[in-house]
């Protein structure tokens, strides 16, 4: 069964076709990074305007790879993310669905990065590696969720961010550091020659499985504008703080919860000190995909849409954004 995704939540527009939740046949994304770097973070409108741009020929290429004939289904991303980006995607994919005949399935965007850990990564007869149940962190630009997953479809909100996701204090810091965007690579690279030897400080919220990093981010500026500051320690420093936070609490939920598994996504989930961290500290196996499927893909949208249509899960026409839209 191969399934076309359609991701256009944020500032990705992308397109691809997955054979039985597992097997990409294609998968294109065109980036618009270099659009909205000059401005230091996302332009909503600027977004929207390049997918309206960008969908049409990414589909296209997308399918130079399979027939239409083959496609048994449209899956695209209704939420979270910006509403005008996900108006472009669930426009298109309503129309294709309806001039084709194809079932639409409306894909949540954070489930969808869950199911990017069922994605090529495994030897062949072994898609079925994931063991229920499993507890999946979400790491990325506008959300850091600790999610336990019992089966699929039926997820389980445990925790999530306060104020700044992951990814969103690691853009903040890199502004704050002068480093560019987007911040997560910028401040990875900076790191890479730097000592984490600063005190900065760690919101461990007892008692709790959220997250907070407004803190963290708070405290940075206060060392730069201080004095005199290396900024690949600074880099080094902050890069670990995040890194402790997210792995520490998620372990302890997954000794609590006693799952069988860690699955990581998002984007954050490409930085290299947070997937070593967990997989040396990790009571339990850790799963991880591969950096390009960590960021807004939408081979990630056509897995999880074959699980849905799967079980039946079918859109109407009807189906609208939902920028706001949670997990569990």
């Amino acid at each position: 069964m191969k399934i076309l995704g359609i991701e256009t939540s944020c500032d990705e527009t992308a397109a691809a076709v997955v054979e039985d939740g597992s097997r990409i046949i294609s998968n294109i994304v065109a980036s618009q990074i270099d659009i909205h770097a000059r401005y230091g973070g996302v332009v909503p409108e600027v977004a929207a305007r390049q997918h309206l741009l960008t969908i049409i020929p990414v589909i296209s290429q997308t399918m130079t790879e399979v027939s239409w004939q083959d496609i048994n289904g449209i899956a695209v991303t209704f939420g979270p993310g910006l509403a005008g980006s996900l108006l472009v995607g669930v426009n298109v994919a309503k129309a294709i669905a309806l001039a084709k005949k194809l079932p639409l399935i409306g894909v949540n965007h954070l489930e969808a990065h869950i199911y990017a850990n069922w994605l090529d990564s495994s030897p062949p007869g072994e898609k079925d590696r994931v063991k229920f149940p499993c507890l999946c962190l979400v790491v990325s630009g506008g959300h850091s969720d600790l999610v336990l997953m019992k089966g699929h479809g039926q997820f389980e909100k445990l925790g999530r961010t306060r104020d700044d996701a992951a990814g969103e204090a690691f853009d903040k810091a890199a502004r704050i550091l002068g480093l560019g965007y987007p911040g997560g690579p910028a401040i990875e690279q900076a790191s890479r020659s730097g000592t984490p030897c600063l005190p900065l400080p760690r919101a461990w919220l007892k008692e709790s499985h959220d997250f907070s990093f407004s803190g963290l981010k708070t405290a940075l500026w206060h060392l730069v504008h201080k004095g005199e500051i290396s900024v690949a320690d600074a880099a080094a420093s902050f890069q670990l703080a995040v890194v402790d936070v997210l792995v520490i609490k998620t372990i302890e939920a997954a000794r609590q919860l006693k799952v069988e598994q860690i699955l990581l996504s998002g984007g954050v989930a490409a930085n290299k000190m947070l997937t070593q961290h967990f997989l040396a500290n990790s009571p339990v196996s850790v799963l991880i995909p591969p950096p390009h499927l960590c960021t807004d893909n939408a081979a990630m949208v056509a897995a999880c849409g074959y699980y849905h249509l799967q079980a039946g899960k079918i859109s109407g026409y009807d189906l609208d954004v939902v920028p706001s839209l949670s997990l569990g």
